[in-house]
């Protein structure tokens, strides 16, 4: 775009030239031009302005961006950032690799100093155009050196999921295009189900062109990190689509997409025990990184369907045998304490105490089990957590270490140095509901026979039945009760919320189950679990699958 381009200096102003043809005038914040266009005298000019950018600042130097990089001057609008030698390349791109031209951006009204915008523009590439469009925004700020007011540079600017290193690219995809169906056979697509797109995209580098596919011309951001998938903006002309099987359920996945929408920082995920297949994936924001699969953060009490577990099989409780519930309880350096300080009656058994998520009673036991990297081997000989699952995409598969004294106390409800995400948790809630742990997966393994994760051992009829009739009970009368009043069938559940980096809000955590498929979600910032991530899992589990 910027062939035959010219900048000339008329007045203070910067004029974009091409072949005699003047695109228009779009002001350029230099040394010697004051904040309100005017010419500031040599003492004047070495005074740098300090503080945060006048209203005028930010509507001058927004629109001579904005104007700079829809005439296609990549050169001019990099000068109006503070950031010109990493932000022109990524604008000159914008028309030389991307194709994109005819560029119009309607700045909306500054927020602060931020100056939302949306662009309408026309992809062009062998004889074919199509029309993009998407919005975006931009931060004005001081700068550093000069006290200029500039564009805080970012990607992001350019497109919102533009990372940095990335590059807009147009023409014959690099990978084979892909149809992506259910188990059911039925098409999924990242215009109705948002939450799967980065999904998506990675099953189409994974196997498209063994699916039988072919490529078709696009519009994508090719990923600096080559082990990452392209992710595709627009089709200008179809390839020729393989089919890859998936195991998701489209009405699970439909009612996934809407239950996280209801909170600005939600994730849950849906997986079916008996076989592990997952069965639904949602993340609000739904473009980006996989919050669900991939998150990492302290899952709360929901844990304790592990700890619960462990002290079942060493014999240490039964879920009618009696289990001391005080106010607080101490292990070495650390005090915990139960929320509200609430204790239960003594002769209170081990299943009111799980269904009301005493804290303490899970960490009074902690003595008698006589090994504090106890709950780290539950959690990778029976949970399968820690293990190198492959599922098909890319995931973290939570992590509990050998911890000791005080922060193995704080790993038996979920906090400390323990990290899950919602897949972990509907994982660890599946294996309760079957005894047996089995890998999650999002295609099947007869696609590629890769090697699944398997664990070491089954919990034995009487723990699984034993676990399964305590979270029956939260799922009842319990913390869950509430938020799986609408469940139907057989239901089990467990809360959680969970305190990260001293937030002021805990976030929200919830996992249960109904028949053959269970679920967890998390919102951050939600409060308790059953508050905020309960109605999200009930939402699915209503679904079926």
């Amino acid at each position: 775009m910027r062939s035959g381009a010219k900048v000339a200096v008329i007045g203070g102003v910067f004029v974009l030239m091409a072949g005699g043809i003047g695109y228009g005038a779009y002001s350029m914040l230099g040394d010697t031009v004051g904040g309100d266009g005017g010419t500031r005298s040599a003492s004047e000019s070495s005074k740098v302005k300090t503080g945060p950018p006048s209203a005028e600042e930010i509507a001058e130097t927004s629109k001579g961006f904005l104007d700079a990089w829809a005439a296609g001057d990549a050169a001019a609008a990099s000068l109006l950032t503070n950031n010109e030698s990493g932000s022109e390349p990524v604008l000159s791109s914008y028309g030389e690799d991307a194709r994109i031209g005819k560029v119009k951006i309607t700045p909306g009204p500054a927020v602060g100093t931020k100056v939302p915008y949306t662009v309408k523009a026309t992809v062009s590439y062998d004889g074919k155009s199509k029309p993009l469009a998407y919005a975006s925004e931009l931060t004005v700020v001081r700068g550093l050196t000069t006290g200029k007011a500039l564009v805080d540079w970012a990607p992001t600017v350019v497109h919102p999921q533009l990372t940095e290193g990335a590059t807009l690219r147009t023409g014959e995809a690099s990978t084979a295009t892909i149809e992506a169906v259910d188990h059911n056979g039925k098409v999924l697509t990242k215009e109705k189900y948002p939450s799967l797109g980065p999904i998506l995209d990675t099953l189409r580098e994974k196997y498209g062109e063994s699916a039988g596919g072919s490529p078709g011309i696009e519009t994508w951001i090719e990923p600096a990190d080559e082990t990452q998938p392209d992710v595709n903006l627009l089709t200008l002309a179809k390839g020729k689509p393989g089919k890859v099987q998936t195991t998701i359920d489209a009405g699970a996945q439909e009612a996934a997409e809407r239950a996280v929408k209801k909170y600005a920082q939600a994730s849950v995920v849906a997986v079916k025990p008996s076989t592990g297949a997952i069965r639904a994936v949602a993340n609000n924001p739904a473009t980006g990184f996989n919050t669900a699969m991939q998150g990492k953060q302290a899952p709360g009490s929901t844990l304790k369907i592990m700890t619960a577990a462990m002290l079942l099989e060493k014999g240490l409780v039964t879920a009618n045998g009696a289990a001391e519930c005080p106010k607080e309880a101490r292990y070495y350096t650390r005090t915990i304490h139960n929320l509200d300080r609430f204790s239960l009656p003594d002769g209170s058994t081990f299943t009111q105490s799980f269904a009301r998520s005493c804290n303490t009673a899970f960490v009074k036991l902690i003595d008698d089990v006589d090994d504090d990297s106890a709950l780290a081997k539950e959690a990778r000989e029976v949970f399968g957590i820690g293990l190198d699952w492959k599922s098909g995409v890319v995931t973290t598969d939570g992590s509990v270490p050998e911890e000791v004294q005080g922060e193995a106390a704080a790993q038996y409800i979920g906090q400390g140095t323990v990290q899950m995400n919602a897949l972990n948790m509907a994982s660890i809630t599946a294996t309760a509901r079957t005894g047996t742990f089995r890998q999650p997966v999002i295609v099947p393994q007869s696609l590629d026979n890769r090697q699944l994760a398997t664990a070491t051992r089954s919990l034995s009829p009487s723990v699984t039945q034993q676990l399964t009739t305590m979270m029956r009970a939260t799922a009842a009368w319990g913390t869950g009760a509430k938020a799986m009043a609408s469940v139907g069938g057989d239901k089990g559940a467990k809360t959680g919320s969970a305190e990260v980096d001293g937030q002021d809000t805990s976030n929200s955590w919830f996992t249960g189950f109904s028949d053959d498929l269970a679920a967890a979600a998390v919102v951050q910032t939600g409060g308790h679990g059953g508050d905020a991530a309960g109605p999200v899992v009930a939402e699915v589990l209503r679904a079926g699958g």
